[in-house]
């Protein structure tokens, strides 16, 4: 019963509180709101990032060709090895009349291809089209690849594997810069707020503390503040980032000719499903860490 006492005052102490200095509650929320709504922007950015990367990735393959006068046993064997490596999803076998008709479709007229008559130039030219797992395995998969005996060429999409693995990791690393820059803003705000919370009750603490009043009676309110200011401070830019993300792929989905559109972008719901947890925990942790940081070294100075 004590115990639920105390909660209760707490909350209300803290309430009272982010009323006193309001204009430090809000700049603390402000701050929280703009660090948290930056992150959701970039974490929604690096989820579609890295599902069209891996909706890319089935679509890029290496291709290995053969010696020549290669058997169609020492093939099957080839392509037994490549069946068990952990880099590749699936491969597919493209025999030579396979890969001229694909040829002759795409690449020839009707007089070029009545040129050839019934010879096929492209007749060592059967291959293995290997698709991979993960785009940035595919160097380890191209240096086994071309130690198989009989293997004589493998072509990768190297400047491809790499532009997506740089644009990643850019993501990534800015996301993590600016993120780690705004909460400690938002740290430093709510430790002011904090702060000027026990000025103003310095006297009643006083008293307090010469009563009797245990240390978590009196930093329980002040503890609420900071985490009811991170809790706002979160609520509010995912409401803002659910409807401005909504908005945003129905544009990019319908609004043009976009290139998205053999490729779904990610809806809101798998997006948000782990956004949200995300965004209030940083908020309570943030409020949390920036009152409990401040109050030990400020009570102290309260005799």
């Amino acid at each position: 019963m004590q115990r639920i006492v105390t909660l209760i005052y707490s909350i209300k102490q803290g309430i009272k509180n982010i009323k006193r200095n309001r204009m430090f509650s809000i700049a603390s929320i402000g701050t929280i709101t703009t660090c948290l709504f930056l992150f959701g922007i970039f974490y929604c950015l690096l989820m579609n990032f890295q599902h069209l990367l891996l909706n890319a990735e089935k679509g890029v393959s290496v291709t290995v060709f053969f010696d020549e006068n290669i058997t169609d046993e020492e093939i099957s064997a080839i392509g037994d090895k490549i069946r068990v490596r952990a880099e590749v999803s699936s491969y597919d076998y493209v025999s030579a009349q396979e890969a001229w008709e694909e040829y002759k479709a795409t690449k020839l007229n009707p007089e070029q291809i009545a040129s050839f008559g019934n010879d096929n130039p492209l007749e060592n030219s059967a291959h293995y089209i290997v698709y991979l797992n993960d785009i940035e395995l595919q160097d380890v998969l191209v240096r086994y690849l071309q130690s198989i005996p009989g293997v004589r060429q493998v072509n990768s999409s190297k400047a491809i594997a790499d532009m997506f693995s740089g644009v990643n990791k850019g993501l990534a690393y800015g996301t993590g810069i600016i993120i780690a820059i705004l909460l400690g803003v938002a740290i430093f705000l709510i430790s002011t707020t904090v702060t000027m919370g026990v000025s103003v009750r310095r006297q009643e603490i006083s008293i307090m503390k010469l009563i009797g009043a245990t240390d978590f009676f009196i930093r329980a309110p002040f503890i609420v503040e900071g985490i009811i200011i991170g809790l706002v401070g979160a609520i509010l830019p995912l409401g803002l980032l659910y409807f401005v993300y909504n908005k945003a792929i129905a544009y990019l989905m319908t609004g043009f000719n976009s290139p998205f559109g053999q490729t779904p972008l990610l809806k809101a719901g798998s997006v948000f499903s782990a956004l949200i947890p995300i965004s209030l925990a940083i908020g309570v942790g943030i409020g949390f860490l920036g009152s409990f940081m401040t109050l030990g070294k400020q009570l102290r100075k309260i005799n």
